[in-house]
């Protein structure tokens, strides 16, 4: 019948991610969690809208520990979104498919999130006078 010690198909333990489905699978959770963060922006606008109680309620929330690393995660999630989806366009394009620029131009796209998120927090707490 056959050596019956082996996998049948490849498992966790030896597949190997690769960077282009791992960005691939990050584009998709960063567009759901930006639904996610619409909704909570959603909230914070109706808190607004109903009045200082409500308000200062949602504020306390999103001035918690927890809330701002939910929002550095959406602002975070925006860029990668962003820049991911330009690179799509260039890809619509018929433009850089050849595995070299497939993989510097995915590594580009982390990068450029991250420096935009850090950039986005420096200014916000530069704003607000260095207070964290």
């Amino acid at each position: 019948m056959g050596n019956t010690d082996r996998p049948l198909s490849p498992h966790l333990q030896v597949y190997k991610p690769q960077l282009t489905a791992v960005l691939s699978i990050l584009h998709r959770a960063t567009g759901v969690f930006l639904v996610v963060g619409s909704l909570l922006l959603v909230c914070w606008l109706v808190a607004l809208a109903e009045g200082p109680e409500s308000y200062a309620t949602v504020q306390g929330l999103l001035g918690s520990g927890i809330g701002r690393t939910l929002l550095l995660a959406w602002v975070f999630a925006l860029f990668y979104h962003l820049c991911n989806g330009m690179r799509h366009l260039f890809w619509d394009m018929g433009l850089g498919f050849d595995m070299d620029t497939v993989y510097a131009s995915g590594r580009f796209v982390v990068v450029v999130a991250i420096t935009l998120t850090l950039i986005t927090f420096a200014l916000a707490y530069a704003i607000r006078g260095g207070a964290l």
